[in-house]
């Protein structure tokens, strides 16, 4: 898989999550079965921070080598926010102090595995070189 190929992915995925949370309502919250929230004020930046996240990653994956100088996120980027990501949801869903339903513990899960999978790809990228 090149390099390329895995920071579109990962894009993606941070652009999806981005619009999730930039969309966060009390009716997708129900019906995703995740944890209520009264303020939408932080859920909101997060999903800003994501947005731009998926941006600097589609640039560095079209981005041409000709200064040598990274413009965009980069692959070791990505790597650390998504493992910081994917440990603190992990410690967050093994704690067992999220009272959920279980489709929200599936989607959380779910979220989680593919977070920590996309790091594990990107890691054998990165020492691949």
């Amino acid at each position: 898989m090149k390099k390329r190929t895995v920071l579109l992915i990962d894009a993606s995925i941070n652009l999806l999550l981005g619009i999730l949370l930039l969309a966060f309502s009390p009716f997708l919250i129900n019906l995703l079965g995740l944890p209520v929230s009264d303020n939408y004020f932080y859920p909101n930046i997060l999903g800003g921070v994501f947005v731009g996240i998926a941006v600097a990653l589609a640039i560095e994956a079209f981005r041409r080598n000709l200064s040598g100088e990274n413009v965009g996120l980069g692959l070791k980027g990505a790597i650390s926010i998504n493992l910081c990501g994917g440990m603190v949801l992990f410690i967050w869903l093994l704690s067992g102090n999220l009272d959920l339903p279980l489709r929200g513990s599936i989607i959380l899960w779910t979220l989680d595995v593919i977070l920590l999978l996309i790091s594990s790809v990107e890691l054998f990228i990165s020492f691949r070189k």
